[in-house]
Order: structure tokens, then sequence, then C-alpha cells
């Protein structure tokens, strides 16, 4: 059973939540394709900017983009450089028109549950894109390099690999049965020939390793090619083995398996910029792993009262700054959010900061449902790190991590459903999970709706778009159409009423491509990538 340390245990827990009288030796990365350890990567300083000649024409006036201090914008530009972040994200027009690439997934109307896709997740050059299920099984895909290497650039992917992750389980000691639903999937950066990613279900978190073979070895003296043992009596001579090629063949097998850490359902899990510990996150506690020791986790947070009566909010997300080790968030269903410092205590019960929206003064705007849907349901740091969106059931909000009284930016995805959530609440879609994610550059994200529904906000322009993830487009390079929801009087020709909205077909799992225009959408049991318009 897995040591999970407590409070009194503080007195001995260093900085990152390990032991310090038993201080762990870490393995460094290895170049013998073993992929045994992780080791970090350190990347130097740009350059200092050149100063501007003194003769220069005037400056082009900047674009209309208030939310942003002088700071920010020289903060961005660095990142951008030292990023080598590309010329992407938007066509001639300052728009982005998206168009329809592929579908995965059978097409038939009969749907198993076990086939319904419950989380989606690109790696980190977008050259790999892994989808679980909730009959436990991971899915991953492969960028086309014909469609990479065409002009132009096309998003296409085959598959990869299949693996089962996870398997059903029962609990006997709380007679209670654990699901094999994959609840998140996250990339490890690459450190050899071989990719690892973490899986997780309810319970249990594994380290996969997924590696390429082409060759075999032929000729073994005490061993048949098949694999039985032979006579030792029979061995005449001593033979050199040969390799031999052979068909290209990608193989699964797990590493770790990080288990018994999690009384309560685990709802994520955030590699560490140090791509040597994770955490894990369930509705009480979050834990703090290092990859190569299952045996052993550290709660960082814990908000579990001494009387469950109290109980006043739960966990709903956490994740890792995508730069600073020390750093993470957690979101509640309270709709706060709160940021903790490593290096202040090993126990980060006492946040750092805290963001959270002002209460509404007024009344009348209060409702039953007002906590329900002001629970935050995913939250995901900028890739510059300097920004977070969270999103509730309504909106999705833009935060600055440098002010945490209020949101810098905030995106209604579907407020015509306001005057439904009586309605909502009776068939239990109030309380979907949505998800989202930012562009490769930060200035867009997206988010999912009903009615396989989807939005993309562009934070430069302020401009948002609808999008159906319909088979009815399923023809490639078909221009995918904008929607509109009708709220009220009389429905134009391209519209739809709030009233015929399929509540049964939502989008709760989008990923965006780290580099290009690229995205992937779930629904039910398809997985649709569009790309720009090509």
């Amino acid at each position: 059973k897995v040591q999970t340390s407590f409070r009194q245990n503080a007195s001995s827990i260093g900085r990152w939540g390990r032991s310090t009288t038993n201080p762990v030796t870490i393995p460094g990365s290895t170049a013998s394709g073993t992929a045994e350890g992780y080791s970090y990567t350190l990347t130097g300083s740009p350059s200092p900017l050149h100063s501007p000649p003194i003769n220069m024409p005037p400056p082009i006036p900047p674009r209309p983009v208030i939310r942003q201090s002088s700071f920010t914008k020289i903060g961005y530009m660095i990142n951008t450089a030292v990023n080598g972040t590309k010329k992407q994200f938007s066509s001639g027009n300052g728009e982005t028109s998206w168009c329809f690439s592929q579908i995965k997934g059978a097409l038939d109307d009969d749907v198993t549950e076990a086939d319904i896709i419950s989380c989606v997740e690109f790696n980190h050059d977008g050259e790999l894109l892994a989808t679980g299920d909730k009959g436990g099984r991971v899915v991953i895909f492969q960028r086309d390099p014909s469609s990479k290497a065409s002009t132009p650039r096309r998003g296409e992917y085959n598959v990869y690999s299949t693996f089962q992750s996870h398997e059903p389980e029962f609990d006997y000691l709380k007679s209670l049965e654990i699901e094999e639903k994959i609840n998140k999937i996250r990339w490890l950066k690459r450190k050899n020939q071989s990719h690892f990613l973490l899986s997780t279900n309810d319970k249990t978190i594994k380290l996969w390793k997924v590696s390429e073979r082409d060759k075999r070895v032929e000729g073994y003296n005490t061993r048949e090619d098949n694999g039985s043992i032979r006579d030792p009596a029979s061995i005449n001579a001593l033979r050199v083995p040969s390799i031999k090629p052979m068909d290209l063949m990608v193989e699964a097998s797990p590493r770790r398996i990080f288990a018994n850490a999690h009384t309560y359902h685990i709802n994520s899990i955030s590699v560490n910029s140090d791509q040597e510990t994770y955490l894990s996150a369930d509705d009480l506690r979050i834990n703090l792993w290092h990859l190569e020791i299952t045996d052993q986790s550290f709660n960082i947070v814990d908000i579990k009262p001494a009387n469950m009566e109290e109980l006043t909010e739960v966990i709903t997300a956490a994740e890792f700054h995508p730069t600073e080790c020390n750093v993470f968030v957690y979101s509640s269903s309270k709709g706060t959010i709160r940021l903790c410092d490593m290096r202040s205590s090993a126990l980060c019960d006492r946040h750092a900061k805290l963001f959270e929206e002002p209460e509404d003064v007024d009344i009348t705007n209060k409702s039953f449902f007002r906590e329900i849907i002001s629970s935050i349901s995913d939250v995901k740091l900028s890739n510059s790190g300097r920004y977070m969106i969270s999103r509730d059931y309504l909106s999705i909000k833009v935060w600055d991590l440098h002010m945490e009284t209020r949101p810098i930016e905030t995106y209604p995805v579907h407020e015509y459903l306001r005057t439904k959530l009586c309605s909502l609440y009776e068939n239990d879609c109030i309380f979907d999970k949505f998800e989202c994610c930012w562009n490769g550059n930060d200035s867009a994200i997206m988010t999912g709706s009903y009615n396989n529904f989807f939005r993309i906000f562009d934070r430069n322009t302020n401009k948002d778009v609808t999008l159906e993830a319909s088979r009815d487009i399923i023809k490639p390079k078909t221009v995918l159409k904008p929607r509109k929801v009708c709220t009220g009087g009389k429905r134009k020709k391209d519209e739809i009423s709030v009233d015929c909205l399929a509540f049964n077909k939502r989008i709760l799992h989008t990923a965006w491509h780290p580099l290009e225009n690229i995205i992937a959408v779930a629904a039910t049991n398809n997985l649709f990538i569009f790309q720009d318009k090509f």
C-alpha cells in the first residue's frame, strides 16, 4: 500500500515534499535507450534585443488590445523569441476559417458506452494524438508524414497504437466498482526514441512506454527462435546471434503503476516542468509523485474537514505551472482558483494567491443554481505561464496570474441556456464538466457546448465563432459554417432554436495542436479533426 505523508511528518518533509531523512537518488538520463531516468532540460537565456536605429519610420499603430500591459507584451515577445513560435493561427484577414480534415470512430448510430471518448491530448510537438474512452482503451494517432510534407500542410492522422490501459475492478472493502474509464491522459516530453504517457482512471495511474521495433534477433544459443529453451546437451557449438529486419511493430508496455493513494475519484493529473514529478488530484486531496517511485506519494493539499458535514467545496481540477516547477493551481466547486508555491511549505493548504470573482451584490441575480453553475470544471495555464483560463457552466474566463481580484476577460459560451437551468437540472445536464484549451501562442481558446457545438474565442480580435462537429460535413476540405442559436423572436434561416438543441450530444473534450491550427474534438464516440482552410 502506498505510504502517504501526513501532517505529523511535516518536519521531515523537504522543499519538494520529499523526505529529507531518506533522500531520494534520482537517476540521470542515459543514452542507452532504456528511458529509465528523467533529467532537467536547461535552456539558455535569449540574446538581448538590439536597440532600433535612430531614423525610423513612424510606428504602426498597435491593435486595440486593452487587457495587456506593456510588461505583458514584452514578456510575450521574449517568450516568442525563446520558444521560436512560428507564424500561425490566423489567415490574411486576421480570422481563421476551419475545414474538415478527418473523422475517427464508427459512424453507426448504435453507440456502446465503452466507445465514448473521455479524454483527448496532443503530445508536445503535435506529432501524436491520444484518446481515452470509457472502456479503458487508449488509442494513439500519428501525424501522416505525407500530409505534413504536402503544400499546403494537412492535418491528417493515422492509428499508431491501441492498447487496454485499465480494466474494471472491484473494491471488496468498500463494495464499490471501479470503472475502467480513462479520466485523463498526459504526455511526458520525449527523451529518446520512445514515448511516455500517464493515464488514469478513478483510482490508479499508469506510466506507459510506447516504442517501435523493426528488428528481431535470431540464432540464440540457449533457446530457439520461437522462445523455447534448448536442451544443453544438444548444444555442440556456439553461434553468434544475428539481427534481422521485421515489419514495424509498436509496443505499449506499462512501466510504472501508481495505486492505493486516493480515497476519492481522481479528476486530474499534471506533469511537472522538471519532468521528474507529477501531481494527481481527487475531490479532497492532491498528491505529489515521483515518476520513479510507485510506493510513496506526498500529500501536498488536503481540504477534507474533520467533520464531513462541514464540507463546503471539492477540488475539481489541478495543474502545474508550465515553467515554474514549484507552482501549481487548483480549482474548486465554489468557483475559486488557488495558486500554491511549494517553496513556502511542503503542505500547501495555505495558498499563495486566491483568484475569485467579486460576488454580485444584486440579490435579484442570485438563484438556486448560482453555486452549481459557478463551479469550475476545468482550469488550464497558458503556454507562456502568464495567464490561465477557467471554465464554468455558462462561461470561460481568462485570468492574469498577477491580478487575483477579477478575470481580465470573460466569454459567454452558451448564455442562452440561463433561462433553461430548471430543465437542465432535471436531466442532470447542469452537472456536465466541460473542458477548455489554449492554442499554441495563447491568442485563442476553445471549449465545447451542446448539440455538438464548440466555441472558439479570438483574444486579439475579440471575435468568437460557434462551429459544429457534424457527420453531415465529413467531406475533405469542407469549410465549417458558423452556427447561430436563436434566443427569441423570429428565427432566421441558418439559425437553430434553443428548444431544438440536442443536449445528449455534447462536446466535453477538445485539444489544440501546440504548433499549428489543427484541433481535435471528441463527439460521443467520434473524434473530429479540423484544420485551418487550405
